[in-house]
């Protein structure tokens, strides 16, 4: 067994790894950059060292720096997590040179399965269904737009030397081909090192579905089911389960088969996963291989009781694998949610700055949180935009659904933008509960974006509930602090107006042993509560249904967020809410003279001139943050006054990059 473990990567992949090697009592090595040096990961380790500066070229994909760090360390292995240099033939080839093992596959396995043009024609070897498509890389855009009419549109241009989501683009006309083609080649290059694209068939309503497998060196496969992951923004995962609710047992072998046969023909040892994408019909095709541990590996480690990390550092040091394919057995249903710093409202744009407040769910059987932050860090532009993976299991779906709802509920983030309340929107969503999805589930169900304001699936009643309670404690809170409570004897006044997007309710509130009794539109609830003023959750028992939702106090009103809804309660007296009525609505501001920065980044390219005129929607400027790229569209017609920013500078949110006339 290893006794040091370099773990080339960040985050909360780098803090996973570092859990399961403490428990087999190895000592972790952690890498980090100028960016990371006060990280978590660096923290929980036994020793770690600097490697670069934070742009990730320099850091975390330089195989040169790794290598150092390795030598000084004397560590005699390397876990590589999964992104930048997890699926690197160099870096696994120059690992082995220094008689150091690498916690993954082979070179030539890697290097096979690693590039999707030379893993397809393995793949059609091997039998496995394929998606049609062209077998080379593509040399430029006048060759993409004619192999594209050859095969039929819509088409997938995709990354040759990764995944993720990155470099990325689907193509309806040859108009997408030409927006989509050189930014997918930047993409490729700042995420993988290597612009090489591809193209195929782009399967419209397709459920994205993958197979993991674990192999040893002694010939030994086995895999370990399927996960669901088409629940994606920007082809990227932001949901995944297992099993799905689409496989039964003779697809899952089916597709298991497949797996296998594909890992054989290359002879694969470690962890990996066989993706697939499978139609309305259940016909499925092979998409790509993951010669690396996926992001989503604890759904899988929740129903199948089995420790993957654990498990790649054993065959890593020549064990057999201590199960066969008849010993795995599932339990259960699983459930992740990726934690994102985003902003869902703004077309998911990332999201930069420090966490001011960091609290997630507590850890139970039934619920894990896997992080790589801590209260104060910052969510920097260089990496990507994970801030932690929520999982939960349950005996079934709606058990683990039921436990993913509230742990969301109870997470609670402060200083930067994240997905939180979006992913209370989606599991909340009719159409997810009952497990019909596909990979344009997101664009199908919020064809406008999501709007947290929206109160489509929310119980008004109970918002009235909490509104009116939280209010009689911060009006008995005022009336103590000032001293009135104890010198007059004043009670808080138990009748308000509570308006909640845009309805008005009658309240009457009356505070009693265990809680509190609400009385509007004549309905008694029964509120149980051991709220203290400043807590952000307000957990209770309304009515013998418990409730946890996330409460922020101001003058006269709250911000309440629950279940994917966010919105704002004001609470009147009798005159006040006379008087509101009268109050006017608050102007829009129009701000079309300039183009700002959206999001702290890099702005890459300027796409127009000066006195050019311009089209709505004609493309501005890309702003690159967190290994994405984001193009700016004109909303309206126009001429460009005067370009404001350069190629190559680093903005901030709300930089003006062109001013217009």
């Amino acid at each position: 067994m290893f006794k040091k473990i370099l773990i080339a990567n960040r985050g909360e992949i780098a803090c996973r790894i570092i859990k399961t090697a403490r428990l087999l009592g190895i000592e972790t090595v952690a890498v980090y950059s100028e960016s990371d040096a006060n990280s978590l990961h660096v923290d929980m380790a036994d020793e770690a060292i600097y490697i670069g500066e934070s742009e990730s070229i320099s850091s975390y994909l330089c195989i040169e720096n790794l290598l150092k760090a390795v030598e000084k360390t004397g560590a005699d292995s390397v876990h590589p997590g999964y992104g930048f240099l997890s699926e690197s033939a160099a870096f696994a080839r120059k690992l082995e040179l220094q008689n150091v093992v690498f916690i993954g596959p082979s070179e030539t396995a890697i290097k096979s399965m690693g590039d999707k043009i030379e893993s397809k024609k393995i793949a059609q070897n091997a039998g496995l269904n394929v998606i049609p498509g062209h077998p080379e890389s593509l040399a430029n855009l006048d060759q993409l737009i004619k192999i594209s009419g050859e095969i039929g549109y819509p088409v997938m241009l995709k990354a040759s030397a990764g995944g993720g989501g990155k470099g990325m683009r689907v193509a309806y006309d040859e108009n997408d081909l030409k927006q989509g083609f050189n930014s997918a080649k930047r993409e490729a290059l700042i995420s993988f090192g290597d612009d090489r694209l591809l193209v195929e068939k782009y399967i419209e309503q397709p459920r994205h579905i993958e197979i993991q497998i674990m192999a040893d060196s002694h010939g030994n496969i086995v895999h370990l089911g399927e996960r669901e992951c088409s629940i994606q923004r920007r082809h990227q995962k932001i949901i995944e389960e297992a099993p799905s609710t689409i496989i039964d047992h003779e697809l899952r072998e089916a597709m298991g088969k497949q797996a296998i046969g594909l890992a054989r023909a290359v002879e694969y040892v470690s962890a990996g996963t066989v993706e697939f994408i499978v139609d309305i019909e259940k016909n499925f095709y092979f998409l790509e291989m993951n010669t690396r541990l996926q992001v989503e590996h604890a759904v899988t480690e929740f129903v199948t009781g089995i420790d993957l990390v654990e498990l790649m550092i054993r065959v890593a040091a020549g064990e057999e694998l201590p199960l066969a394919q008849a010993d795995v057995n599932y339990k259960g249903w699983a459930l992740e949610t990726r934690i994102y710093a985003e902003d869902p409202s703004r077309d998911f744009l990332p999201s930069t700055g420090r966490i001011v407040c960091y609290r997630s769910p507590k850890e139970t059987r039934n619920v894990r949180v896997d992080t790589g932050v801590i209260e104060g860090c910052e969510m920097s532009i260089h990496y990507d935009p994970l801030i932690a993976k929520l999982i939960t299991h349950g005996s079934n779906r709606n058990e683990a659904l039921s436990h993913m709802e509230r742990a969301l509920n109870t997470y609670f983030i402060t200083g930067i933008n994240h997905n939180i309340s979006f992913l209370s929107s989606l599991i909340s969503h009719p159409r997810f509960k009952i497990g019909e999805l596909n990979t344009n589930f997101i664009i199908d169900e919020y064809p406008e974006g999501y709007d947290p304001s929206s109160i489509n699936h929310v119980d008004i009643g109970l918002y009235v509930c909490v509104v009116a309670c939280l209010h009689f404690i911060h009006q008995e809170r005022e009336l103590k602090i000032s001293g009135q409570l104890h010198r007059t004897l004043q009670k808080p006044l138990n009748e308000w107006t509570v308006i909640i997007a845009g309805q008005r309710h009658e309240v009457n509130v009356v505070s009693v042993d265990t809680g509190f009794t609400v009385v509007f539109d004549e309905t008694v609830n029964n509120i149980q509560t051991n709220w203290k003023f400043g807590d952000p959750i307000f957990e209770s028992k309304i009515n013998d249904t418990e409730v946890c939702i996330q409460v922020d106090c101001k003058s006269f009103g709250y911000n309440i967020s629950h279940s994917g809804c966010q919105i704002e309660a004001v609470v009147l007296n009798s005159k006040a809410s006379k008087l509101y009525t009268f109050m006017p609505e608050k102007l829009k501001v129009e701000t079309f003279q300039y183009l700002y920065a959206p999001i702290p980044g890099l702005l890459t390219s300027i796409e127009v001139k000066k006195g050019e005129k311009i089209r709505v929607g004609q493309k501005l400027a890309v702003v690159e943050a967190m290994k994405m790229e984001n193009v700016l569209y004109a909303m309206r017609d126009g001429s460009v006054k005067n370009i404001v920013a350069s190629p190559g500078d680093i903005l901030s949110i709300d930089d003006v990059i062109i001013e217009f006339k």
